[in-house]
């Protein structure tokens, strides 16, 4: 390993082992003074990966140690992925999970997709995250009629603008006020999800003041 990293790589360059196994990989690159990512699966990535780098941080003498001159030093941050956002119903159809993702955790990656840092404001429910200080996103699974649209409006202050993202809206609606843009959600995340229905489908994030759910726009 030493030799294939020597001959492939500098110094404080990258190197990726996305089947980490026991952690040699990431081992002999931390002592040859290269950057590396592990990526492994199961128990093993507590028992031997992580034990073992934290050993080589300590300077432990196996493997290359003398050949380089190893002495210790550095370090690393170690991520759990985690648990899939998706999960199949007992009709096979995707749908999220629940038990591990609730609505805040949706909008939070639909605000991140689009380059918001999600931060929900206390007392105005739309304002979810933003990008700047008077640019705002929401995101909703309901169907975005022209009366929806028309309610958050009111409540926008002058000079504030609002990315609204959805599954689907009403045709036009991107046309009717300068300062709001409308979007679907990614169709990566619709293609496995449904929305609309009773129980684990129903993912309503919130609902504008003044619509009941399910409220159909007179237009």
């Amino acid at each position: 390993m030493e030799r294939i990293i020597h001959i492939a790589s500098n110094e404080n360059d990258i190197v990726l082992d996305s089947f980490l196994g026991s952690g040699t990989t990431a081992a002999v690159a931390h002592k040859m003074n290269r950057k590396w990512i592990g990526i492994e699966l199961g128990d093993h990535c507590y028992t031997h990966c992580k034990s073992r780098l934290e050993k080589v941080v300590d300077g432990e003498q196996g493997g290359i140690s003398k050949t380089a001159n190893w002495q210790g030093g550095g370090g690393f941050k170690f991520f759990e992925l985690a648990p899939s956002l998706l999960k199949k119903d007992k009709y096979g159809n995707w749908v999220i999970d629940k038990d591990y993702y609730n609505v805040d955790m949706l909008a939070a990656a639909v605000a991140k997709l689009n380059g918001y840092k999600f931060s929900p404001d206390e007392n105005v429910f739309w304002k979810q995250g933003k990008s700047h200080e008077s640019s705002f996103i929401f995101t909703t699974t309901q169907f975005v009629t022209t009366k929806y649209l028309d309610l958050l409006s009111i409540e926008m202050q002058l000079g504030e603008n609002l990315l609204i993202c959805c599954p689907a809206f009403d045709s036009g609606l991107n046309n009717r006020y300068e300062n709001i843009t409308i979007k679907k959600i990614p169709q990566s995340v619709l293609e496995r999800c449904e929305f609309g229905k009773s129980g684990e489908y129903d993912l309503k994030i919130m609902n504008v003041n003044g619509l009941e759910s399910g409220e159909e726009s007179d237009d």
